[in-house]
């Protein structure tokens, strides 16, 4: 009688197609997400400060080293970026961020805050750079 082969003999493996898909489409996902979000100006050097709690916002106000003032990666003025401001909050007073660049100065940042004020902003926050 002849003896029957029923395999050969080798365990089979754990497919590793699924797990290199689903690591392939993980890479492509946090790829198009990082992208999505607008980058901040190269030349902007944020503050220092050691508050954890400190984000950057997407629509904050932009204050360079040389004093320009930027809304959205244009130039504007106060009454230029309250308006728009305005438009798109239902409260009286928008809250308005800035950011500083390190190198600014304090008097700009407290013109540029002051002009804000006098256009019709509520709140004003200064956001800075995460210390370690």
């Amino acid at each position: 009688m002849a003896a029957r082969r029923f395999g050969t003999g080798r365990p089979k493996g754990e497919p590793t197609l699924p797990l290199i898909n689903i690591v392939f489409l993980m890479l492509i996902f946090f790829l198009a997400a990082a992208q999505l979000a607008r980058p901040l100006d190269p030349d902007l050097k944020l503050v220092d400060t050691s508050d954890q709690s400190v984000i950057p916002p997407p629509d904050a106000v932009v204050l360079r080293a040389d004093g320009e003032v930027l809304f959205r990666g244009r130039p504007a003025t106060p009454t230029e970026i309250l308006s728009v401001l305005h438009e798109e909050t239902d409260g009286p007073e928008p809250n308005v961020k800035i950011l500083p660049d390190h190198r600014s100065s304090a008097t700009d940042l407290l013109t540029l805050a002051g002009a804000l004020k006098e256009a019709g902003a509520g709140a004003i926050h200064v956001v800075t750079e995460q210390a370690l």
